[in-house]
Formats: C-alpha cells, structure tokens, sequence
C-alpha cells in the first residue's frame, strides 16, 4: 500500500503541526485552567504584588458620616415636663484613608501589621455643616462617671455627688460638634487621668476620637500562600484570634461572641464566595463581629457582585438566638436591638445599635422623641465581588449609644435613669471603585475568564480542524496512482512531474518528426504499391479474349465492358 504521506507538500504538515500545538494548548488549558492559576497568583499577598498593594493603601474613596442627635427640649425634659427630644444633625463629613502600616510577613503564611484609620475633614461634602456648628448633646463624661460610681458605696457615691457638684457639671451642655466628636474638656475627665491614669488615659473625651483609636494595636491577616481564599482576611487581632473581653465559655477558645478569625476588616473578603455563605465583618468600633448573609445580587461598574446584608438577628442579645447570650454582660442583657460593649469603652456604658434604633425593642424607640427607623435609609449591606472577595460598595451604619443603669441616686442625672440615650450614628462609605481600579478589576474577573474560554475551544476546535482537514488531504489526495490524470495534476508533486516529461518531450522533438515522416512515406509507398496492383488488374479486364475465338467476339466485348462496369462500382 503506498505511504499516503510520502508527496504531502510540506505546507500540509505545517498545518497539521499547527493543529496538534492547537489541541494540545486547548487541553491544557481545559485541565490546568490557567486563568486560576493566574488569580491565585495574583490574590496571593506578597511584598510589592498587585493585590497586596491595593490592601495595603486601598486607593478607594472611603468616607465616615456622622449625625450627631441634638436635643432639641433641654429645660423641659430636666424639670421632668417631657421625654427627651432630639434631631439627628449632619452629616458631617471624613475622609477615612485606611492603612495597614509595617508589614511584616510570617513564616506561616500570614503577616502582620498596624491598621490604621486617619481622618480629613471634607467641608463640600457636609451640606453646608461646620465642624464649629453649636449644640446641645450629651455630657458623656458625666452621665459615665455617674453610671459607674452608682454601685460604689455609699461613701463613693457621696464624694462623687460632691464633686459632680462643685464642677456644676451637668448632663446636657452646649458644644460645637468637633468637641464633640474628637475631645471636649471636663474636669471629671481632667480628674480621672490624674489620679486614675489606667482608667483614662487622655485628657479630653471625644465618641469619634475614642472610637478611632488604634494606638498600640496589630493585627495578623493570613497571606493566602496555605489558602489562596482566605488571604486578606484575620488571623489574630492584638495576639488572639478572639476578643478578650468577651466571656469564653469554652476554655480559652474563641465563642460566637468574641470570635475574630478568618473575619474580614472590610478591606478585602474571602475569594470565591458561595451562594449560601455566611461571612463574617469586624471592625473594633463595633467591639464585635458582624455575620452577614447573602440577601442578592447587583452589578455595579461592570461587575456581578453578591449582596450582604448583617444577619437579621445579629443584635439579639439571645432572646431568639442562644448563642447570643455571651453579649450579655455581667447577667445583664440590653434590649433587643443593642449589644454591650462597656469593656470596649473604658467602662463607659456604651451600646452598639443601629440608626434611629432600627430593629430595636420598641419600647427603646419609644422612650425618646425624633427617631425614625427607616430600613433603606439605616440598614447595613455590602456588595462584594464574589471570585476575589474585593468589596464593591460599602455602607456600614451604626449608632453609639449610652446604656445607662439606675442612677437615680446621683446628682444632676435622674432623668437619664434606666434610659438608653442616642448620642450619634455613623456611615462608613464606599459608593463605588476608582475607575482605574474599576477598569483592572473588570479585566482580571470579567473579560480574562471569557477570552479564556474562548480561546480554550478556539484551540481545540481550530486544532482539530486542521488535523482533520490534513488526513482527508492524506488519505485522499492527488498523489495516489489510483486516480485519474486531471485529478493528480492538482498535487504539487504531479505538476512537477508533468514539467519534467514535457521538457524531455521538447528535447527528442526532432527525431520524433524523423520518424514520423519516414512513416507517412513507407504509407504512402504502400498506397501507391497498392494502386499499380489494382490498374494492373483493370487493364486485364479491358483486354479482349484470344484471337481464336473470332466467333465470340462481340460477346466478348460485351462481357469486358459488363466488367468494366462491376470495378468501377468496386473501387470507385
């Protein structure tokens, strides 16, 4: 059988290289998949990789909205004529340019660093508020040296009403609202820091000062190098992969309560987040962390992102969940809606919630005038990015509260008795990426998997096109003896041949010619051999027959010119 490959012309077997490199490349890429390969390349935090650098200085724009409640009926509610009343003011506009500074990376696949969360004031963006702006708010320091003297003994209490007294210090005072918010002067808390220097260790007493500091804290974040899904996210918080003050009942474990590991700052979440997955925010203003489920989905520039939302029950203090009872503090559990967070505020009796006390019990919405929980307007949720865990928008409301105990005997502060007291709520805010970072971010999780998938079929398909195409052209093409002439002088080879032949044609032309003219001439020397015969013949049939036959002669003649007549019809 002859080798179907022997008179391929080499353009053929170039192609069918080109189809084997194509199958091959296509499953290569079906069964090693080097798009994930590459992202997990890329979301592995190592010093100056890509990823690393947007968690490291996250060049997003992340703002801190503050409303302040201002009370708007002070004479009226201290002489016991009405409830409190008052109007949240704001908002009141920061940039947050949040940090993660002195990065060290571990032997164990994680890495340490300082977070960190300056504040820029941003006047355009306030609605015309001031930091300077006059009201009427709380006095913290008062209301808290009040709320813990109040179990003391009754010679404790009796010193402290003293000097409550002589520092006319009252529970409503008038302040700007940068005092407010990042230090007013109070000779209680002047006191405190010189004697109790433990206890307060700042000069000046300010909710959002006290809420963004982050002086002598650490944190250890897993790199993804042992897990590629889990980098960004909380190892350790200050030494332990739980939050201390919270009650741990099982040994020194971590508990639903005070559980920190593998929680996300906000800063990046887990990768390849499923459907049904609960994640886990922390955030030390919270003094907690936050489950969050999954309640939708968006797209938000360009890309599909998974929408969170805090579990409906995360402020339950275990009324409807069990397992939240460890937020209960010294036996002791706050209303519904409220978690204690004392030991997270130098023992001042402060209580996380939401805005306007949103999912609160009703009786605390109740017991103050000028709140109005709205769910569009106070609830929480994220949009994340479910393959890399990149938070696409963020809007993470919350309210700080005073819980306050039975003060009743205490000076200046009855009315605030058994009260929970708004002081102010917050929005840390994220509307949506930079678009240089948009744009990165559609490339790597929207475009790069689709090309990639193209291009794996495109190899595969085009592949074997190819392949397929070479073998018909093989195993039936024009170079095989068994076809006809037209049909082979398509083959390259053949039409090589054909130019050979003809040239060795042209060379023997003139003997060829030779021999053709001697032929025509020994053919025309036979015909005319041949004529002389057939006139030879003719001529006998004229001559008349022997003389002896004198008597027959005109039957004679008759008879020649009868076969006359037969030859002519014979030959002519």
């Amino acid at each position: 059988m002859p080798d179907p490959w022997r008179l391929v012309p080499p353009g053929v077997l170039i192609l069918l290289m080109v189809g084997l490199i194509g199958i091959s490349s296509g499953l290569v890429m079906l069964f090693t998949d080097p798009y994930t390969r590459l992202f997990e390349w890329k979301a592995t935090f190592a010093a100056g990789g890509e990823m690393f650098g947007l968690w490291e200085k996250p060049p997003v724009e992340l703002y801190l909205r503050v409303w302040l409640w201002n009370v708007t009926n002070r004479e009226e509610f201290l002489a016991g004529k009405e409830k409190l009343r008052v109007q949240d003011v704001g908002p009141y506009v920061y940039r947050e340019k949040f940090t993660h500074e002195k990065v060290v990376f571990n032997d164990n696949g994680t890495m340490t660093s300082i977070p960190t969360h300056p504040l820029v004031w941003v006047p355009e963006m306030s609605e015309g508020r001031q930091e300077n702006d006059t009201l009427i708010l709380p006095n913290i320091a008062l209301l808290s040296f009040s709320n813990v003297m109040a179990s003391a003994s009754i010679f404790t209490r009796m010193g402290v009403n003293i000097l409550i007294r002589q520092t006319d210090s009252q529970p409503l005072v008038q302040m700007t609202a940068r005092e407010f918010m990042f230090g007013y002067e109070s000779p209680l808390v002047t006191l405190g820091n010189k004697f109790m220097p433990s206890w307060i260790m700042f000069e000046k007493l300010g909710l959002i000062d006290r809420m963004y500091d982050f002086e002598g804290d650490f944190e250890t974040d897993f790199t993804g190098e042992l897990d590629v899904k889990y980098s960004g996210l909380i190892d350790k918080y200050n030494g332990y992969p739980y939050l201390p003050h919270w009650r741990r009942e099982e040994g020194d474990g971590p508990t639903t309560c005070s559980n920190v590991h593998k929680a996300s700052d906000g800063s990046k979440f887990e990768s390849y987040i499923q459907p049904n997955q609960t994640l886990s925010f922390f955030r030390k203003s919270m003094c907690r962390t936050m489950p969050m489920v999954k309640v939708g989905e968006e797209r938000k520039t360009g890309m599909l992102g998974y929408k969170y939302n805090f579990v409906d029950d995360a402020l339950d203090n275990g009324k409807h969940n069990t397992n939240n009872k460890c937020f209960c503090r010294a036996g002791r559990c706050l209303p519904e809606g409220l978690i204690d967070v004392t030991d997270c505020y130098y023992g001042f009796p402060i209580a996380v919630g939401y805005p306007h006390f949103y999912k609160a019990d009703p009786k605390v919405v109740n017991a103050v005038d000028g709140v109005y929980p709205d769910e569009k307007k106070h609830k929480t949720h994220f949009l994340i990015e479910p393959v890399s865990g990149m938070p696409l928008e963020v809007a993470v409301r919350t309210q700080i509260n005073m819980a306050l105990g039975d003060i009743d005997n205490m000076a200046h502060v009855k009315q605030f008795s058994n009260m929970v007291l708004p002081l102010l709520w917050t929005e840390i805010g994220m509307k949506e990426l930079p678009p240089s970072m948009a744009t990165k971010f559609i490339m790597y999780m929207t475009v790069l998997p689709v090309l990639a998938t193209v291009l794996q079929w495109v190899f595969l398909a085009g592949g074997a096109a190819l392949v397929a195409m070479c073998f018909v052209y093989a195993f039936c093409n024009p170079c095989r003896p068994d076809l006809d002439v037209e049909t082979r002088r398509s083959s390259r080879a053949w039409l090589q041949q054909d130019a050979d032949v003809n040239k060795s044609v042209r060379k023997q032309l003139p003997e060829l010619l030779i021999v053709e003219a001697e032929r025509q001439a020994a053919n025309a020397l036979k015909h005319g051999m041949a004529r002389e015969r057939e006139m030879q013949v003719y001529r006998s049939l004229l001559a008349p027959d022997d003389a002896n036959d004198v008597s027959g002669s005109s039957n004679a003649a008759s008879n020649a010119s009868s076969r006359r007549t037969s030859f002519e019809q014979a030959y002519c």
